[in-house]
């Protein structure tokens, strides 16, 4: 299915997007999702972490920016500490989804700033595809071009200089922040599909809750830190995910 319109188009568009199954959309390699921040690959790609682990495929996951963005303000969690807590939500997240810990790669870019030229920007391209090659991937899930955070289009960036070093490897991207796009704004052409992840909905709601700095008042020290809402947390709790193909 196509649209070539708008984000409000798109968002119709998607709840009817044909059903694929991971052989589908993995063909026999392993599973390469790449999070901007800590908590993305919980967000947007929890039920696919799961169902691949399911099925003992090779599975990582790659956390691109350090997560200090979050509460910029926070005395009791400066940057080091706010880092080494969310790198730990993440591995609680991820095992809660079937993966072992030590199957996550933290980039620690610095957030907000995620670079996508540069010497640490060519960094990130090699790592991101050495995890490809030792996995045996043949697609990489990444957020989406237009997905309206600059780290988000920064990791896309990072993702599509991978596969375009690196013959037959696909790219399928996924939003976690598309709902704030005006309704109007125009897009690329997509096509897309929906993984369903009814039975891992239990394991992806765990892997959320693991996430604790980004969802309860653990950091109460900074008026302006970032809170998922409610709302917000009811759009990831759907029995499927979606993704887009890259048009490129």
């Amino acid at each position: 299915m196509e649209v070539t319109s708008t984000a409000g188009d798109l968002w119709v568009a998607a709840r009817s997007f044909p059903l694929a199954t991971l052989g589908d959309i993995l063909g026999t390699g392993g599973l390469l999702v790449v999070a901007p921040h800590p908590d993305d690959e919980s967000l947007a790609c929890g039920g696919l972490i799961a169902a691949a682990c399911s099925q003992n495929r090779l599975t990582r996951v790659v956390v691109v920016s350090d997560g200090t963005g979050s509460h910029p303000r926070s005395k009791a969690y400066p940057k080091d500490r706010l880092r080494r807590l969310r790198e730990g939500e993440t591995e609680r997240a991820v095992r809660e989804l079937g993966l072992d810990p030590g199957n996550i790669v933290f980039l620690r870019l610095p957030d907000r700033f995620v670079p996508s030229e540069g010497p640490l920007a060519e960094q990130a391209i090699d790592r991101i595809g050495a995890c490809a090659a030792e996995i045996g991937a043949e697609a990489i899930f990444v957020s989406w071009r237009h997905d309206p955070h600059c780290d988000h289009q920064a990791s896309y960036r990072l993702v599509r200089e991978v596969t375009r070093r690196s013959r037959g490897l696909k790219l399928y991207e996924y939003t976690v922040w598309g709902a704030a796009l005006p309704p109007e704004a125009a897009i690329d052409p997509v096509e897309g599909f929906r993984i369903s992840v009814a039975g891992a909905r239990v394991k992806k709601r765990r892997a959320i809750a693991a996430h604790r700095s980004q969802i309860t008042d653990l950091i109460d020290d900074d008026p302006e830190g970032f809170r998922l809402s409610g709302v917000d947390l009811a759009r990831f709790d759907e029995p499927f995910e979606v993704f887009f193909g890259s048009p490129e």
